[in-house]
């Protein structure tokens, strides 16, 4: 029998990563993430999978972002029983993301319920934060580069992606296929992270495309994120910096320190960092040296560059504070969590600035600031937006157009076919086309729901 794929989620846009592997009856569920952004797609993870959880073999995680890891909660309240496997890290990662995630949609439905927010009565999570820790138990760890078997039969092994601690692309080999999952590829230039191993060889791969259409910029974020400090710390303004817990908010630190030491911005420029998610996440650094590319130097700037901020009560006492400052808080679209009540709090005035540092996928309030809007939604009220926006196109923890191309020239023989996914479709189909006009390679950008063979 042959090898088939599902593409569940990821595929015309960077959310909801869900790719489900199937031979002889055996199901691999490769990344379980949630979906964000536009509402129809959001409504998705209220849906139920067209596969039953109880049927799914193993997981398989490429790293611990909620867009592939969100739904496991879920996955396990339905019935899933099986292994989660994933590197180390990502495994530590998720026993911070999930129960936050779980969290903080309690904390959402209970807002919008106290304040009439929603068409529902009551709103509901989609998930509880015990529902999050029940599933932690489920997920094993796996080392780099050696091959482990989620399903008798099947050989699966991690390779580095860069991107984030733990991050991983992912060999599948079954019934004599090699099925190759990009992952979130990262860059050779980040700040932090080692740059992505060269792939294996594989017949089927699976590329990430989230900037498929487009490079990043060469000038460094430095450069970028000084001008825009710089700027506002000179008229007394707050800049508010929605970050991604894991990655982009220790990569900002980071710079942040490093500025501060070559006197690019005010050293005594007071910095916050707002997320218990991200305070955690950054002590995670040291645990696992052979992720990144940071010495013992650069993990004592990254720790004591900021105040850390845990509290509900700490976080609130930021608003008695006065300009110049920097706070960095969670989430990095801007789709929940503290940075929301910042925002709400920083955004009317002109003295203050919005720095946003990875991509803001469609549909979120990340999304709507980056395009210039006049108002902002938050908790059912429309802010006006008078601040300075500024969108660092240097910050990324993707790979760009050139980088994914070069990743892939990597190989050592061309596969049968390439599925491009994780993107916008603009951004997915633009790659394509350079795919097969350069490589001369079979490439699809698969539709939602869609399976295919590999």
């Amino acid at each position: 029998m042959s090898v088939n794929i599902t593409f569940l989620g990821g595929v015309g846009t960077v959310t909801g990563s869900k790719y489900l592997v199937e031979h002889q009856h055996q199901r691999l569920l490769v990344d379980c993430g949630l979906f964000q952004g536009y509402k129809q797609l959001r409504l998705r993870n209220w849906s139920a999978m067209p596969v039953a959880p109880d049927h799914i073999d193993a997981v398989v995680l490429t790293h611990a972002h909620l867009d592939h890891s969100g739904y496991l909660p879920l996955l396990a309240r339905q019935g899933f029983r099986g292994r989660v496997h994933a590197t180390s890290a990502t495994r530590d990662l998720c026993a911070i993301l999930l129960p936050d995630s779980g969290h903080l949609q309690e904390e959402d439905a209970a807002f919008v319920n106290r304040h009439g927010y929603t068409r529902h009565h009551p709103a509901q999570p989609l998930y509880t934060r015990q529902d999050a820790v029940d599933c932690l138990s489920l997920i094993h760890a796996e080392p780099w580069h050696q091959v482990f078997s989620p399903i008798p039969g099947w050989r699966v092994s991690f390779h580095r992606a860069g991107h984030i601690l733990g991050a991983a692309s992912v060999l599948v080999e079954v019934a004599g296929r090699r099925l190759l999952f990009s992952g979130d590829l990262g860059r050779d230039d980040d700040l932090l992270m080692l740059p992505p191993d060269p792939p294996p060889a594989a017949d089927t791969v699976l590329i990430e495309s989230t900037y498929g259409d487009r490079d990043h910029p060469d000038e460094a974020v430095e450069q970028e994120l000084a001008a825009a400090l710089q700027r506002v710390a000179a008229r007394g303004g707050v800049a508010v910096v929605p970050v991604f817990a894991v990655g982009r908010a220790q990569a900002v630190l980071y710079a942040i320190a490093r500025l501060k030491a070559q006197g690019d911005i005010p050293h005594g420029l007071p910095v916050f960092l707002d997320s218990p998610m991200a305070v955690h996440t950054t002590a995670l650094y040291p645990r696992h040296p052979h992720d990144h590319k940071l010495d013992a130097g650069a993990l004592a700037s990254l720790a004591h560059v900021a105040r850390m901020i845990e509290t509900t009560e700490q976080s609130k006492a930021l608003a008695r504070h006065h300009g110049p400052m920097v706070i960095l808080a969670a989430s990095g679209m801007a789709t929940g969590g503290r940075v929301l009540h910042h925002l709400a709090l920083n955004l009317p005035s002109h003295r203050n600035m919005v720095i946003l540092t990875g991509y803001q996928a469609g549909g979120t309030r990340g999304a709507t600031l980056a395009a210039g809007s006049d108002t902002l939604r938050i908790h059912g009220q429309d802010v006006p937006v008078r601040a300075e926006v500024v969108q660092l196109g240097s910050a990324s923890a993707h790979a760009d157009r050139r980088q994914l191309l070069a990743w892939l020239k990597k190989m050592p023989s061309p596969p049968d076919q390439v599925y491009v996914v994780h993107g916008e479709l603009q951004a997915s189909d633009a790659l394509r086309q350079r795919i097969e006009r350069e490589l001369g390679w079979r490439a699809l950008v698969p539709e939602h729901a869609s399976r295919w063979p590999c």
